[in-house]
C-alpha cells in the first residue's frame, strides 16, 4: 500500500501577506523550519518564473544533507488565496528521500490565515527504503507540524524560533535525564547489585527483615525502571514533574533518617535530590511555553 502524503494545517492569526513573507523569504524560512538548516535562492534568468534553490540540513555535527528545489510558481485567486508549488530532491545517498513534490496554500479569512502544506516523496533503496520510511515519514510529519507551530508563535507573539527551539530541546533533555537517572538507580544499585546501603535504608524505615528487604529492593528497582519508561511518554511528563516537585523533599528526608551518614558522603543524596528537584521546577516552567505539533491538523477535515 502506498503511504499517504504528509499533510499539515495550522491557523495563524495574522494576514496572508505576513505569513507569505515568513515562509517565502529564505532567511526567514530557514529559521523556523526544523527540516532545513539553510536555504539559498539561485539567480533567475530574465523572464524566468521558476525559482530554483539549494538547501542543506544538519543531521548531526559534521554531517549534513544538501539538495535542490524548484518553486514552480504561485498564483493568487480573487479571494486572496495563494499557492506555492514545490519540487525537491537530493542526490546524497544518506537521505532516504530521493525526490518529491508538494505545495503550500495560504487561505485568508476574518481571523487570519489558514496555512497548510501537503507533500509526498519517493524513497531510495527499494523495499528497504520503504521499510525505513515507515519510521521516517511520521518523523517528517511531526517535524513539519512542530515547525508550523514555531512559525505561528513567531508571527503571533514575536518570539524567535531560536528561543522556542532552545526551550523545546532543553525541556526534553531534562526529561531524558530523568529517564536515565531513574533507570540507572532502579537497575544498578537495586536489581543488579542489591547494594547493602539500599537494603539497610529500607529495613531502617520498615519492619522488614534483611532477607525481605533484599527482595523488596528488587521490586522497588523494577518500579523505578518502569517509572523511567514513563518519562518517554509526552502526555505523562508534566504530571511526573509535578510529582517529583512533591516527592523529592520526602525522599531526601527519608534517606537521611534511614542513614544519616549519606548526608556527608561525596556526591550525596542531598546534592543529588536538590539538583533533581530544581530541574523538576525548571522543567515545569519550560513546559508552559513549549511549541507543539499538536496545534496542527494532520488530516483534512480533522481537528487539531
Amino acid at each position: 500500500m502506498k503511504p499517504k502524503p504528509i499533510y499539515v494545517e495550522i491557523e495563524v492569526q495574522d494576514d496572508v501577506e505576513k505569513v507569505w513573507k515568513y515562509t517565502q523569504q529564505p532567511k526567514l524560512h530557514e529559521q523556523w523550519d526544523l527540516r532545513f538548516s539553510s536555504i539559498t535562492y539561485n539567480d533567475k534568468l530574465p523572464g524566468e518564473n521558476m525559482q530554483t534553490f539549494t538547501y542543506s540540513t544538519k543531521v548531526m555535527p559534521g554531517i549534513q544533507i544538501s539538495g535542490w528545489g524548484e518553486s514552480q510558481g504561485t498564483h493568487e485567486k480573487a479571494s486572496g488565496e495563494k499557492t506555492s508549488a514545490l519540487h525537491f530532491g537530493t542526490e546524497q545517498l544518506l537521505s532516504p528521500i530521493a525526490e518529491g513534490k508538494g505545495y503550500w496554500k495560504y487561505m485568508p479569512h476574518e481571523k487570519g490565515t489558514t496555512f497548510l502544506t501537503q507533500y509526498d516523496y519517493d524513497v531510495r533503496y527499494g523495499v528497504l527504503g520503504k521499510w525505513v520510511d515507515r519510521l521516517f515519514r511520521p518523523v517528517m510529519g511531526w517535524g513539519t507540524a512542530l515547525s508550523f507551530d514555531v512559525l505561528k508563535r513567531w508571527i503571533e507573539a514575536g518570539e524567535s524560533p531560536k528561543t522556542q527551539y532552545r526551550r523545546f530541546f532543553a525541556f526534553y533533555a531534562i526529561c531524558f535525564l530523568f529517564a536515565f537517572v531513574w533507570f540507572y538507580q532502579g537497575l544498578v544499585p537495586k536489581v543488579l547489585t542489591q547494594h547493602p546501603l539500599e537494603i539497610s535504608m529500607l529495613t531502617q524505615l520498615s519492619p522488614l527483615t534483611a532477607a525481605q528487604g533484599a527482595t523488596a529492593v528488587i521490586w522497588i528497582g523494577v518500579a523505578e525502571i518502569l517509572f523511567a519508561c514513563c518519562w518517554l511518554v509526552p502526555k505523562l511528563q508534566k504530571p511526573l514533574l509535578k510529582l517529583q516537585v512533591i516527592i523529592f523533599p520526602f525522599l531526601t528526608l527519608s534517606a537521611i533518617i534511614a542513614a544519616p551518614a549519606v548526608a556527608i558522603a561525596p556526591f550525596n543524596v542531598i546534592t543529588l535530590n536538590v539538583t533533581l528537584w530544581i530541574l523538576s521546577i525548571i522543567g515545569l516552567l519550560l513546559h508552559e511555553q513549549l511549541p507543539t505539533a499538536k496545534s496542527c491538523k494532520r488530516k483534512r477535515g480533522k481537528a487539531a
